[in-house]
C-alpha cells in the first residue's frame, strides 16, 4: 500500500486551517494539526499536537520527531490600529506568529522534508499595504520575502514554498471586536472569501500538478485587487 503524505498544519482548531485539515484528509493525507485549543477531527488519519505557538522557543521540540511531507503555517491573529495609536506588543505578537513561528517550524522541518516536499505560508492581501493595519500588513508581506527566498534555497530539492494570500475570509476573524475601526470591504463578487476557497488552493500546491510553482504568492480577492 502507498504511503500516505502527511501535513503539519497550524492554526488547525478553526477557520481556514480547520478548513484545510479537513480537504487533505479528504484528499487522503495524514495530518498533523497544531493548535492551542483542543480539535477533534473524526478521522483516523487525523493527531493533534497541542502547542501555543507564541512560545517561539518551544517549537522546534515540539516538531523534532516529525517528519512530514508539507508544512502548512495558517494560524494567524489580527490586531489594528492607525499610526500614532500602535500597540507595540500587539505588533510583536502578530509577528511571532506569523513569522518567527514561520521560521522556526521550516528552519527545523525543511532539512526532514522529501524530495518533492511542499510549503505553504496562509498570507494576506493586505501585504501590498492596508490602511489601519500596517502592523498586521507588514507581517503578511514578510511572509512573502521568506517564501521567496526559501524557494530559490529549496528548488534543487524539488520543494516548493509559495504563499496563499486571500482576502477578508468568512472565519471567526471576520467578526473580530478588535477590528470594528476596520471593518472588511465586501469583495466585488458579492460576497467574502470562503475558508474552503483557500483550502482547495492548498491542496493545489500541495499536489504533483503544482511542482513547478514555487516563490509565488496567489491572492485569492473575489476582485477585491481589481
Amino acid at each position: 500500500m502507498e504511503k500516505r503524505p502527511h501535513a503539519l498544519v497550524t492554526g488547525a482548531s478553526s477557520g481556514i486551517g480547520a478548513a484545510i485539515v479537513e480537504r487533505l484528509l479528504r484528499d487522503g493525507w495524514r495530518v498533523t494539526g497544531i493548535s492551542r485549543r483542543a480539535v477533534t477531527f473524526d478521522h483516523p488519519a487525523f493527531e493533534h499536537l497541542s502547542l501555543d505557538l507564541a512560545d517561539v522557543e518551544a517549537i522546534a521540540a515540539a516538531v523534532a520527531d516529525l517528519a512530514p511531507t508539507a508544512l502548512v503555517h495558517a494560524a494567524g491573529m489580527l490586531k489594528v490600529a492607525p499610526l500614532g495609536s500602535l500597540d507595540h506588543d500587539e505588533g510583536a505578537a502578530m509577528w511571532r506568529l506569523h513569522v518567527d513561528a514561520a521560521e522556526r517550524l521550516a528552519d527545523a522541518l525543511a532539512p526532514r522534508l522529501p524530495q518533492g516536499g511542499r510549503i505553504v505560508f496562509i498570507g494576506s492581501r493586505t501585504a501590498a499595504g492596508a490602511a489601519g493595519r500596517g502592523q498586521y500588513a507588514a507581517t503578511k508581506a514578510a511572509l512573502v520575502a521568506l517564501a521567496r527566498s526559501w524557494a530559490g534555497e529549496l528548488a534543487s530539492r524539488g520543494i516548493t514554498v509559495n504563499v496563499i494570500a486571500p482576502a477578508a475570509t468568512e472565519t471567526p476573524m471576520l467578526n473580530d471586536p478588535a477590528r470594528a475601526n476596520v471593518t472588511p470591504k465586501l469583495p466585488p463578487i458579492g460576497r467574502f472569501i470562503r475558508p474552503e476557497e483557500v483550502a482547495a488552493a492548498v491542496a493545489f500546491l500541495l499536489s504533483a500538478d503544482a511542482a513547478a510553482i514555487t516563490g509565488q504568492q496567489l491572492v485569492i480577492c473575489g476582485g477585491s485587487s481589481l
